[in-house]
């Protein structure tokens, strides 16, 4: 008898955590494991990836109600006769209003949205929250399940979450499972009590998959220049992503004479703001917001150089990915940085700030043999990692 497994996240929406449970359920053995998914919101690029064997769970109308913009949604309830859950819209609001920082505005908020969802019906077996903050916080209190398991895709303490709120979720869990040595470390030191739970699974990324999407465009992607260097940076939108400093950096390869674009796919609320930095340093014609793109590969096969100029990082997937296709690659020295990139062998680990990350792409455009050295390099490597769907396995049984 196949077994019933739950899987929550947000949206399938851009990121690498969506990009890594797309390659998981893309190898998940549907004879032994029936599958179900369950989203905040059920959109997103990836979901036409998403394998056809994957049951996607509707929303639950209160909860349809209560995402609405507040006064359409606390009029509505009222009009219901749901004035407790009308009440928890506005206290949704006025958290999210007075909070800190993005994480802690989830945290807090999430007490109040809680009261929009009922217990699912469904008994799982397994039940995995795809994402930490609101994913695991569902699967905590919304879902019955024999086990449960919490995925943490980020250096935590970067994520500016507030530990004691985490602390109770995470009792509830059978398992935490992470991305990366570093990544547990700090997981383990931040909650001891918690220490024996906390397993790394690497993201599956898969070299066949990867090059199969990355030759479906023949044509050009970039229009660009017969001298131009393009350099491709890939995430969200967001401050984690450091992306003002690529484009200080491209600021100053464009004083020092490169001819070169970068392009940055991905999308976020930093759009506006990084827009207008561009326009300002006057890089319209060299740095490109492309948005989101559901097959990145062909940017990245056709790019020069591979950036990643993270803040911090759990394990970025897109790292993985240019690996994958021989790019020379710049990542600047997030905590993960070494777990993820040899130094000088498969790219360059750069300090964070504009600068430094200018120097090291500055250092790849001008040295041919260097780019051709770690090309080469990268070719002779085995680099996919479909076999970590293994450690999942051992933990679901």
């Amino acid at each position: 008898m196949k077994k019933n497994v739950l899987f929550i996240i947000p949206s399938l929406s851009a990121g690498g955590a969506e990009r890594s449970l797309i390659n998981l359920l893309t190898h998940m053995d549907f004879e032994q494991y029936q599958v179900d998914l369950f989203m905040f919101s059920p959109k997103g690029i990836f979901l036409e990836l998403l394998p056809e064997q994957v049951r996607v769970l509707p929303l639950p109308d209160n909860y349809s109600q209560f995402v609405k913009p507040m006064f359409p949604a606390v009029s509505r309830l009222l009009w219901r006769r749901n004035a407790k859950l009308a009440f928890s819209r506005l206290m949704y609001s006025y958290k999210n209003r007075i909070a800190g920082n993005t994480s802690v505005k989830e945290q807090e908020s999430w007490k109040y949205m809680a009261h929009s969802f009922a217990v699912l019906e469904k008994k799982y077996d397994i039940a995995i929250a795809f994402l930490e903050k609101s994913s695991i916080y569902f699967c905590a209190e919304k879902v019955q399940a024999d086990k449960k398991i919490g995925w943490v895709h980020n250096d935590y303490d970067m994520l500016g979450m507030n530990p004691y709120f985490d602390q109770s979720y995470f009792r509830k869990l059978n398992y935490i499972v992470t991305v990366s040595e570093e990544c547990r470390q700090i997981l383990q030191q931040r909650f001891p009590n918690q220490s024996e739970k906390v397993k790394v699974i690497y993201n599956i990324v898969s070299p066949t998959i990867i090059r199969g999407l990355a030759n479906r465009v023949s044509e050009d992607v970039y229009d660009r220049k017969a001298d131009e260097m393009v350099i491709l940076s890939i995430g969200r939108l967001h401050p984690q992503k450091g992306f003002e400093h690529a484009i200080r950096a491209a600021k100053w390869l464009l004083d020092s004479g490169y001819p070169f674009q970068w392009n940055i796919i991905g999308e976020g609320e930093e759009r506006a703001v990084l827009s207008e930095l561009i326009a300002s340093l006057g890089l319209t014609h060299h740095v490109k917001l492309l948005g989101l793109k559901s097959n990145p590969y062909p940017y990245i096969k056709q790019a020069d150089i591979y950036a990643q100029t993270s803040i911090y990082e759990g394990k970025a997937i897109a790292i993985d990915e240019a690996k994958i296709l021989h790019k020379p690659i710049v990542i600047t020295n997030f905590s993960t940085a070494k777990d993820q990139l040899e130094h000088g062998i498969e790219g360059l680990i750069v300090e964070t700030n504009a600068e430094a990350i200018a120097i090291g792409i500055s250092d790849l455009i001008q040295n041919a043999e260097l780019r051709l050295r770690i090309t080469q390099h990268l070719a002779e490597l085995t680099l996919g990692t479909e076999d970590e769907i293994e450690k999942l396995y051992q933990i679901i049984g």
